[in-house]
């Protein structure tokens, strides 16, 4: 399956991988890649660079959201064979390594497959690796404040709750906020289309989760770009409220 590459604004596209997205940010054929979906999705990933110009070897650095396996998964790939440095939110950075694990443990996933979506989800997830382990063996955090100095110029944003270090990332420039799961507008396993949160059992803290909505309605942005569900135009200030009144 190739994977679906759209453009959302100059420079900035969203990438459609296995029920994960990515986003890839350009300056000429050098490029941001920001999460790197499911260790099942690497020739996606791969091929999704050469759409729009660039390739592994011009990825400038991929920024994690938060260190998830279908966002991880190609991250020490990169780091290991291209040298591109991989950097996270400094709590985040731990996680990378997997000196702990904040993600949905298969017992929780099992006490919840009676709901509709999950079974053919986990299917799904370990078809293409998402049990799987890939520990980055050098993650770093972002340093300074601000943008950060790579394509797209990202302004990398706190949003625990998720996990402990998870982070948004805000593209002032083209009026976007790529929103890992902090903020979804879709998932396999949630009936809800729409801006929303993920389904509870996905959530290390959820009251910190809805909390960090708050943080995501103060930056200005008209467009959405979410670890999952399709690109969501319109106020994202007016999207993470909608999120929040629904997780009420």
């Amino acid at each position: 399956m190739r994977a679906d590459v759209q453009q959302v604004a100059d420079g900035t596209y969203l990438v459609h991988g296995s029920n994960t997205n990515w986003v890839i940010l350009t300056e000429g054929d050098a490029a941001t890649l920001i999460d790197t979906g499911y260790p099942g999705d690497r020739q996606q990933l791969l091929e999704s660079l050469a759409a729009v110009g660039s390739s592994p070897e011009a990825v400038a650095a991929v920024l994690i959201t938060h260190a998830h396996n279908d966002h991880l998964g190609s991250a020490e790939y990169l780091r290991s064979t291209y040298g591109t440095p991989v950097y996270l939110h400094e709590d985040e950075v731990p996680h990378a390594r997997r000196d702990f694990l904040q993600q949905v443990s298969v017992g929780q996933v099992l006490g919840n497959v009676w709901r509709p979506g999950v079974l053919p989800w986990l299917v799904h997830v370990l078809r293409v690796g998402g049990a799987e382990q890939h520990p980055v063996a050098a993650p770093a955090p972002f340093t300074g404040t601000g943008a950060l100095d790579l394509p797209g110029r990202p302004v990398p944003v706190h949003t625990p709750g998720h996990t402990v270090g998870h982070a948004v990332f805000h593209l002032p420039e083209v009026g976007a906020l790529v929103s890992g799961d902090a903020l979804v507008s879709g998932h396999a396993t949630a009936r809800a289309k729409g801006p929303q949160l993920l389904p509870d059992m996905f959530h290390h803290e959820r009251a910190r989760a809805v909390a960090s909505l708050s943080v995501i309605e103060a930056l200005s942005a008209d467009v959405l770009l979410p670890g999952h569900g399709p690109v969501h135009r319109g106020s994202v200030e007016a999207a993470a409220r909608l999120a929040r009144e629904r997780a009420a």
